[in-house]
C-alpha cells in the first residue's frame, strides 16, 4: 500500500512540476515588452533595428519563409526602400522565351531570400542541427518573446562537471541547456541607422520585436479592429434595450383570445 501511495505521490510530481525534467530549460522572466497590453502598438523604431539585426546577423542561417518584400512596406521601410532591398537579391525565374531558367533582380513579390534550398542542405552546413525557420517562432515557443530574447542573451559557461559535446554551447533557457547555435550577439556589431547603442540587449530586443511582428503582422490592426467593435457594441446598447423594452415586450406579451362561438340556430 505505502509503495502504491509512493508511486502516485511520483507520477502526480512529474505531471504538476514538470520544469524538475531534465529535458526542460529553465523558464524565462516576464519582460514588460511594449507591444503588450490592450492600446499598445509595435514600436515601429525597433522593427526597424530589429529587421537591420535579422538582416546583417540572422539571415545567415535563419529564413523567414512566410514573409514577402511587400510585407515589410510602411512597416519597415518605405516602398523605394523595399524595392531597393528586393533588388540586392537574386531570384531563380523562367522559363523565358528559349526555354532556361534565368535569374533576376528581387521584387516586391518574392519572398524573402532563403538561406538553404533543403533540410539536408542546412544540416550538412550545421554539423547536423537544423536552423529553425523564424516566421513563426514567437508563436512557436511557450511565452514567445520572453523565449526568444533569453535564448538570445542566455549563452553562459557551462556549470562545473557538464561535459557538453563538441558542437554544443551551454544555454540554460533552451530545453536540456545544450544549443546547437553559437553565441550569435555580439555588443557592437551592428551600427544602427538611428545611433542607438548595439549593445546585446538592445539587438536581441529589437530582433524579436521584429519577429513578433512577422508572426503576427496584423498585430496593430487587430487591435484597432478590436476596440472599433466594442465601441460599436457600447453604442448599439441603448436602442436594443429600449426597443426590448418598449417595443419587443408589447409584442411578447400579446395573447390573442377568441370569443365564444354563438349557439348553433339549427
Amino acid at each position: 500500500m505505502f509503495a502504491v501511495g509512493a508511486v502516485t505521490a511520483t507520477g502526480i510530481g512529474y505531471i504538476l512540476a514538470p520544469a524538475y525534467h531534465a529535458d526542460d530549460g529553465l523558464h524565462p522572466p516576464h519582460l514588460p515588452w511594449s507591444h503588450h497590453g490592450h492600446f499598445n502598438a509595435f514600436d515601429h523604431a525597433s522593427l526597424r533595428r530589429g529587421w537591420q539585426v535579422y538582416k546583417e546577423v540572422c539571415s545567415a542561417c535563419h529564413s523567414l519563409r512566410l514573409v514577402y518584400w511587400r510585407h515589410l512596406i510602411g512597416v519597415i521601410g518605405t516602398e523605394d526602400e523595399v524595392k531597393e532591398w528586393a533588388a540586392e537579391h537574386q531570384y531563380v525565374d523562367g522559363p523565358n522565351e528559349d526555354g532556361e531558367m534565368f535569374e533576376r533582380e528581387g521584387k516586391l513579390t518574392d519572398r524573402l531570400p532563403q538561406v538553404y534550398e533543403n533540410e539536408t542542405q542546412a544540416r550538412a552546413a550545421n554539423n547536423g542541427a537544423l536552423p529553425p525557420d523564424l516566421s513563426l517562432m514567437k508563436k512557436a515557443r511557450h511565452s514567445g518573446d520572453d523565449y526568444i530574447f533569453s535564448i538570445l542573451t542566455g549563452y553562459r559557461d557551462p556549470p562545473h562537471g557538464l561535459n557538453l559535446r563538441s558542437g554544443l554551447y551551454y544555454n540554460p533557457y533552451f530545453p536540456g541547456g545544450a544549443i546547437g547555435m553559437t553565441q550569435a550577439l555580439f555588443a557592437d556589431m551592428v551600427e544602427y541607422e538611428d545611433g542607438t547603442t548595439a549593445s546585446i540587449s538592445q539587438m536581441a530586443k529589437d530582433v524579436t520585436t521584429f519577429l513578433c511582428w512577422t508572426a503576427e503582422p496584423e498585430h496593430d490592426e487587430r487591435k484597432k479592429l478590436g476596440w472599433k467593435a466594442l465601441l460599436m457594441v457600447g453604442l448599439m446598447v441603448v436602442p436594443v434595450l429600449y426597443w426590448k423594452r418598449i417595443k419587443f415586450s408589447v409584442v411578447k406579451t400579446r395573447q390573442v383570445k377568441f370569443n365564444k362561438l354563438p349557439d348553433r340556430f339549427y
